[in-house]
């Protein structure tokens, strides 16, 4: 197993085009890492860079001690090929070919590298065991389901006991509940053999699920890195709390009495909003799960929207023309009742304090 690290690390694509800008970060030996971020915002591009399909042109990447790629700032602008830095990737579509049987599937990468045949068997047998498919050695893979063929594909790609475990959105083609079931067989199994594990995901809950830290990025650029309870609970701009929490947002103006929103009546009180001390212009971002609704004959909110959730509804609301997302436990608001808005927690995030120099999820 290996750690990642990537330093300074940028990219920029023949038409001029920014992919990547300025990556730092240390992925431990052994630990889960989910990039997350909007479509075409880097995350696929830092993965195939660490695989090895991308060069960077600036930065570095290594795997433990060695360098892989970059280190031009230090005169050795190294590049070492995809199938020489010892790798293990699973893609979204799992590409096992149908006309060899699931063993002959597994074992390419061994046979690839002339591992014995008595090894070989042994090593197939053993991951065909970790992943749920033993007794398959001799199926064809077009009998098998689309979760067993996705088996196949894992087992393939750490069969050769890779440093790193890369995951392209390799969950995404499956439908729930099975994606749900592979994702705690994949936990277990990564925790269980010490794998380290970079894994591209659109799926927040996916992300937030499986990773010890997830890092969010926009425009090629890291907006935060932290643990999934630290990016939910104090996420560090309007955009991450947007786009992971589904937080509303609003401009306006936060002094003595609290913050007052431009051009819409939401006034929260004082003791509801987290400043740190900071007054002034910016924006306060109101999570779902800190929103309170009340139902009001001549209430200032409309439902217009209310999905049933296990874990609370999923209800939007028409605030004096803002749709206010809100998590209500309970009953289950109906489409078109008035209600009493009440936000008992928001976080303010003063306009001077913003990095200009910074891309943003939030316009």
């Amino acid at each position: 197993m290996s750690s990642v690290t990537l330093t300074s690390l940028g990219l920029v694509f023949t038409d001029g085009t920014v992919g990547l800008e300025n990556i730092d970060l240390s992925i431990a030996d052994g630990e889960f890492i989910a990039l997350v971020g909007p479509s075409g915002t880097g995350n696929t591009t830092q993965l195939r860079a660490i695989a090895g399909f991308l060069a960077p042109t600036s930065g570095s990447i290594h795997l433990g001690d060695t360098l892989v790629a970059g280190g031009a700032d230090a005169g050795q602008n190294r590049l070492v090929a995809p199938e020489k830095r010892g790798l293990g990737m699973v893609f979204q579509q799992h590409a096992v070919w149908p006309h060899w049987n699931v063993a002959r599937n597994i074992a390419y990468p061994l046979r690839l590298a002339g591992v014995a045949k008595a090894e070989r068997e042994e090593r197939v047998a053993e991951v065909m065991r970790l992943v749920g498919l033993t007794g398959f050695q001799k199926r064809n893979p077009t009998t098998l389901s689309g979760g067993q063929r996705q088996r196949v594909a894992l087992a393939r790609a750490i069969v050769g006991r890779p440093r790193v475990l890369l995951l392209d959105e390799a969950l995404s083609a499956l439908d729930e509940p099975l994606r749900d079931a592979l994702r705690l067989e994949l936990q277990t199994l990564t925790r269980s053999i010490g794998l380290t594990v970079v894994h591209v995901t659109h799926d927040r809950d996916e992300a937030l699920a499986l990773a010890d830290r997830v890092v969010v990025l926009d425009g090629g650029r890291i907006q935060q890195i932290g643990t999934p309870p630290e990016l939910v609970s104090s996420p560090v701009s309007p955009g991450v709390a947007q786009f992971l929490s589904d937080a509303t947002v609003f401009d306006g103006v936060y002094g003595a009495t609290g913050f007052a929103a431009i051009g819409h009546p939401c006034a929260v009180e004082f003791a509801a909003v987290e400043a740190n001390g900071v007054t002034g212009h910016g924006t306060i971002a109101v999570l779902p799960d800190d929103v309170t609704l009340h139902p009001a004959d001549n209430g200032a909110g409309t439902v217009t929207s209310s999905l049933y959730g296990r874990a609370g509804n999923d209800v939007i609301v028409d605030w004096s023309g803002v749709a206010l997302r809100c998590r209500v436990p309970g009953r289950r608001p109906l489409v078109g009742e008035r209600v009493d808005v009440v936000v008992r927690r928001a976080m303010f995030y003063s306009a001077t304090g913003v990095d200009a120099s910074m891309p943003s999820m939030y316009s």
